[in-house]
């Protein structure tokens, strides 16, 4: 289980270094089966036992090279969020990183394909005002055993913000924020009053 907590590092699920590990070699083998069984069809008599031995030492190498990267690359993935924003970094030779604070943050979805289904981890897409317009997310968070948890952390720092247009980027008025406060002390008095009338009947 991942702990998150507020203003330190955390990093992806270990599962999601194993994930990474299999769906890279799975492909790795796949392409290995291909060009081994083509070069059964198109090689001359005299090379269909040396090509086989060649191309198999190349696909070693390269799943070796696959898991000593997918090992790097988990280390380097570090994710962070604090009160005002949150932070990524990762990238085996050349670092990514990037800051998105939660005024400009429109949506975070969970993606969870087959595989990660198995894994139990999921994926964060955060939308951003800025990045809604194509459609790509500005940050993916990998990894995650506990997406719901995590995303409504993330929202809830959300709604605590004031919005930014998405046209402009000028901060719009605090009256949404203050009708979220409304509804939600109307909603807790809602909750007391039924209380009330319950013990009473």
């Amino acid at each position: 289980m991942q702990h998150i907590i507020l203003g330190e590092d955390f990093k992806p699920s270990l599962q999601y270094r194993l994930y990474l590990a299999i769906t890279l070699g799975v492909i790795v083998v796949f392409a290995w089966l291909m060009v081994t069984y083509w070069t059964y069809i198109v090689a001359e008599e005299g090379f269909t036992r040396l090509i086989p031995i060649i191309v198999t030492t190349v696909f070693i190498a390269l799943l070796v090279f696959i898991l000593v990267w997918v090992v790097l690359y988990y280390r380097s993935v570090v994710y962070h969020l604090n009160k005002t924003e949150m932070t990524w970094k990762r990238g085996v030779w050349f670092w990514t990183t990037g800051i998105v604070p939660y005024n400009r943050i429109t949506n975070v979805d969970i993606v969870q394909g087959p595989v990660m289904r198995l894994f139990h981890i999921s994926s964060l897409r955060i939308q951003t005002a800025g990045a809604s317009a194509d459609g790509a997310p500005e940050i993916a968070l990998t990894g995650i055993e506990e997406p719901e948890a995590l995303r409504a952390l993330i929202m809830d720092f959300v709604r605590g913000q004031p919005s930014v247009s998405a046209v402009t980027g000028a901060e719009t008025s605090g009256v949404s924020f203050s009708a979220n406060q409304d509804i939600s002390a109307l909603l807790e008095e809602v909750a007391m009053i039924r209380k009330l009338l319950e013990s009473k009947l």
